[in-house]
């Protein structure tokens, strides 16, 4: 399946019944990221954004476990098979400071690497035009709702506008 019709086959919204199916979710979509992707991850705590990139890390094939990156901001996972490395990015703690977010020099990272960042919505979306907002939301049964939210380039990409 080539890529583009892999990313055509994302839906809008996607339904993830438990936690399975929201790793399994993380890795299609990690399994089409590029180096100078940026993927931001929304929701309220609980919501499973972890989860996700666990699943997105997957997906390309990095080495490293990956964990909530709360304490420390940030975490490389050097490249594997895909080629492409990520960048975790927590910016919870930040408060949407962005002094403390120029610190990390995702740009930099954005030329070798997909960056994922939690709770980077108001703050992160400034690195590229060009960046997906995957806006998880936790139902009161568990299940969780993944919305997709295309800016700049990611229309064409995901062919849903």
């Amino acid at each position: 399946m080539t890529r583009s019709r892999e990313l055509a086959e994302l839906g809008r919204v996607e339904v993830l019944p438990n936690e399975a199916d929201t790793v399994r979710f993380g890795e299609s979509l990690g399994r089409l990221l590029e180096a100078g992707d940026l993927v931001l991850l929304a929701g309220p705590l609980g919501a499973g954004k972890t989860v996700l990139a666990r699943g997105i890390a997957a997906g390309l094939g990095v080495s490293g476990r990956v964990s909530s990156p709360t304490f420390v901001l940030a975490r490389v996972h050097p490249a594997g098979a895909s080629g492409v490395g990520m960048v975790h990015v927590d910016a919870y703690r930040l408060g949407g400071d962005l002094a403390q977010l120029d610190d990390l020099d995702l740009d930099t990272d954005l030329e070798s690497s997909a960056v994922v960042v939690e709770w980077g919505e108001g703050s992160a979306e400034r690195l590229s035009a060009d960046h997906l907002v995957v806006r998880l939301e936790r139902r009161p049964d568990d299940v969780r709702l993944a919305t997709l939210e295309p800016h700049g380039a990611w229309h064409s990409r995901l062919q849903l506008s």
